[in-house]
Formats: C-alpha cells, sequence, structure tokens
C-alpha cells in the first residue's frame, strides 16, 4: 500500500480507529439532552437486523456514538460464527471453536438490547418489525444487515439438500465443519472439485484462498490428492499472487479451469457425485464444493428493499435505502457499487451508518463518507498475501476507489515479508472481532 502500512491498517481497525484516522467521526459522543424547560423525548428507536459484521458493529456504534439511543438487535442465532477464517479451519490451522463469538458484550458493556428471534416480516408503513415470536418491534430508524442468500437452481440439480452432499460452507458454521469432515475422509490421491460463483459474491471468504489451505491439509495429510477449481469468471482477485504461490508451495496440485475454458458448472449429480460443465464434459469428484451465485435474502426482497439486480440499492452518502424511507441495508445485501462485500467492508460501513443516523436524529448534515477494505488471504500457514483499497464519495453521489491509495502484495516480496502478512492476517482477524463483538 502507498498512503498507510499494511501493519497501520490492522492497529487501525484493531482498535476501532479508523474512522478518526480517514475523517469518517462526524458525531460527537456527547448524548443529546433537553433543556431544563422542556420536556424529554423519548429516545429514539433504532432496530438492527442481523448480527454479522454489519448489523452487530452499527448497533455497538449507535450506542458509543449516541448512548441515549435504544438500540435493538435482532439475531435469530445467540452465537456467530465469522467466515473470515472460516478456509483456515480447512487448512486445520483453526476450530469451530476459535471463529464462534456471542453478543455478551454487545448487551452488558454497550446496552444493546439483543434479542435471539428470527424476523419474519418488516412494516415500513408502520415501522414495525415482525418476529417469529408473535412479538414486534417499534423503530424510528431501521438497519437491515441480513447477510446473503443462494440462488438456488441457477446450477441444474444443486438446491439446498444437495448442498448437504455438496457443501457450499460460504455460511460459516455447520457447513464449514460438514465440508471439513468430507475432507478428512477423502481417500488420499481423491480429487476435490470447487465451483467458484459469478460477481458479485460474499468475500472473504475467497475460493482462491480456499483452495489454498485444502492444499496445505493435503500437502500434509494427503499428499497424493488433487484439486480442481472450476469457474464462472475468467480471473479472480490477487490471482498472479495466488498463482506464483501454488507453483511454489503446491506444484501440481491445483488445476483452474477459467469460463472461457469451459469451467462453467452447470449441472451437478449429487449421488454419482458428478458435475457438467459448459463445455460438455464431466467431472467426478470425492469432495465437491458447489459455491452457488449469490443475492440479498428472501426477507430483504419482502420488505422492498431488493432491485431487479437481487441486492438493495442504497443511497452511498447514509446506505439508507432508495426504496424504503427510514431503512438502511448494510453489510452483504447492499449494492455499494465498486465496494467489495467483505467483512471489513461490513465492519467500515456500519460505523458510517451508524454516524450518519445520528446526525439525521440530531438533525445535522451526515459526515462526508469515506472507506477502507483490506483482505488478507493464507496460501499457507507462514505465507500471506493481500489487496486493499479506499473509497470515497464521488461527485454522482457513487462510491469510487482513490487513485494511488491501497495496493497489492509485492510479487517479488521475501520469505519474511510473506510470513509476516501471514502474521497481518491473523493479527487483522484478532482485531476486527474484537472491535465488532468486544
Amino acid at each position: 500500500m502507498s498512503k498507510i502500512s499494511r501493519r497501520d491498517f490492522v492497529k487501525l481497525m484493531g482498535a476501532g480507529g479508523a474512522l478518526s484516522a480517514f475523517g469518517l467521526t462526524g458525531c460527537d459522543t456527547a448524548p443529546v439532552k433537553s433543556s431544563a424547560t422542556t420536556p424529554a423525548k423519548a429516545a429514539p428507536r433504532v432496530v438492527v437486523v442481523g448480527g454479522g459484521f454489519g448489523g452487530a458493529t452499527c448497533a455497538k456504534y449507535l450506542r458509543l456514538y449516541e448512548p441515549d439511543l435504544n438500540v435493538t438487535l435482532v439475531e435469530q442465532n445467540a452465537s456467530y460464527v465469522t467466515c473470515p477464517g472460516s478456509n483456515w479451519m480447512l487448512g486445520g490451522l483453526r476450530k469451530i471453536e476459535d471463529l464462534t463469538q456471542n453478543y455478551n458484550a454487545l448487551r452488558d458493556k454497550h446496552g444493546v438490547n439483543v434479542v435471539i428471534d428470527r424476523v419474519v416480516g418488516v412494516d415500513a408503513g408502520k415501522r414495525l418489525v415482525a418476529l417469529a415470536s408473535g412479538k414486534t418491534l417499534a423503530y424510528d430508524r431501521l438497519v437491515m444487515s441480513p447477510g446473503i442468500d443462494f440462488r438456488w437452481g441457477e446450477i441444474e440439480g444443486y438446491d439446498e439438500a444437495a448442498s448437504q452432499i455438496m457443501p457450499h460452507a460460504w455460511k460459516a458454521g455447520p457447513q464449514t465443519v460438514l465440508l471439513q469432515k468430507q475432507l478428512h475422509a477423502m481417500p488420499d490421491g481423491g480429487t476435490f472439485i470447487m465451483a467458484a460463483p459469478p460477481m458479485p459474491f460474499r468475500c472473504p471468504p475467497g475460493p482462491p484462498e480456499r483452495a489454498s489451505m485444502v492444499a496445505h491439509y493435503f500437502k500434509t495429510h494427503k499428499p497424493k490428492s488433487k484439486i480442481l477449481i472450476l469457474d464462472t469468471k475468467d480471473n479472480f482477485s490477487k490471482q498472479a499472487l495466488f498463482m506464483q504461490a501454488w507453483e511454489q508451495l503446491y506444484p501440481g496440485v491445483i488445476e483452474w479451469v477459467p469460463a472461457t475454458g469451459g469451467g462453467k458448472v452447470v449441472r451437478v449429480d449429487p449421488k454419482t457425485g458428478t458435475v457438467y460443465t459448459s463445455s460438455g464434459s464431466s467431472e467426478k469428484g470425492d469432495v465437491i464444493n458447489i459455491i452457488p451465485a449469490q443475492r440479498a435474502p428472501k426477507l430483504a426482497a419482502d420488505a422492498g428493499l431488493v432491485n431487479e439486480s437481487g441486492w438493495c440499492p442504497v443511497n452511498q452518502s447514509t446506505f439508507e435505502s432508495t426504496r424504503v424511507p427510514n431503512v438502511h441495508v448494510i453489510g452483504d445485501s447492499s449494492n455499494a457499487g465498486v465496494v467489495p462485500k467483505s467483512g471489513h467492508t461490513a465492519n467500515n460501513i456500519a460505523k458510517m451508518t451508524a454516524a450518519a443516523i445520528v446526525s439525521l436524529f440530531r438533525g445535522v448534515p451526515p459526515p462526508q463518507p469515506s472507506h477502507v477494505n483490506t483482505c488478507y488471504s493464507l496460501v499457507s500457514p507462514d505465507y500471506g498475501i493481500s489487496i486493499a483499497a479506499v473509497y470515497r464519495l464521488g461527485e454522482n453521489g457513487q462510491l469510487e476507489g482513490v487513485k494511488g491509495a491501497g495496493g497489492l502484495s509485492p510479487a517479488n516480496a521475501s520469505a519474511q515479508q510473506r510470513s509476516q502478512e501471514a502474521g497481518y492476517a491473523a493479527a487483522w482477524h484478532k482485531g476486527i472481532v474484537s472491535d465488532t463483538f468486544g
């Protein structure tokens, strides 16, 4: 990176200091107080749906920016398994317990009302959120951070039932454990097939990092095994760096087939363990990882937040929906233009959105947005690579990359540098988890 070192990025993200470092704080943290002669008004109510990197961060920072806010976080699961780091499980570098977070600090330390329940509907007219328990929650502002869902059926034969045989493992948790168990049970000399999804998709985890971690596991435990990546695209992020590393660390193990080479998977047969490609060929695998095309969840669509793209368009200054007033959409389900769907940007945009919401309640202009993204990938336990970018709001109201900011790991880095990047990756994960859930 040319403007700020990766080490400083990790420190800033881990300390929650990115906002001030990049000029993102637009609200002082002192609560708005009523005068002695004016009756106190009820605190504004914000309901946040979804407890991942977007939702949990937003709930926490709403309370940090404005302690008088009534903030409720609704999440259907009592714990959250981070997608970042989940590939490391497949390489044997982490256990599921290492990636599992809870909401105790949000509730006990930050005063967020945490409700473990499932949202079944949103009435934007009445500003009500309906829960599976039968309860309703009223809001003045709603933040939706529901994550992703899959476009089941776009690959013939691949539906939710098929994912129990050919796991996607793109929502960390039971699917990650299932894929790990299949890899452990696979015979040495077997083939692991991965079908990579079209853009846009949730990342990280990234398909090439997953292939790298599986290759590391094979090198350690099943050295005769092979990996076949069948892709719907003709390129992928950090491609030259990954391919250089694969040639160095895992020669002859990983084969990548792009779309123009017939790599797009069009049909699967879970019973026979066979995938069929756009070129008319078929491949059999001992373990098959199908990562389908993605979209915003049905809950977001039912609430009227989704357009023809399958994602939720937003005002890229405040992340308020352009379709439904008083509702902000953050995280993977939002359409933020050039900004990737990563845990890092979800965390970063959540802070900015919290600042915008507090500003709107106070009747002052929201702060000018600026966002950063960094994506670390492990190729082996001591070989890391990364990419980073900075985004600011352009004159057209759309977020755009800042030229000269960010950058890639150098192609000619030394072994020591690669090892340092691997350490930065671990530090980044620890920092962002602490910033989000701590």
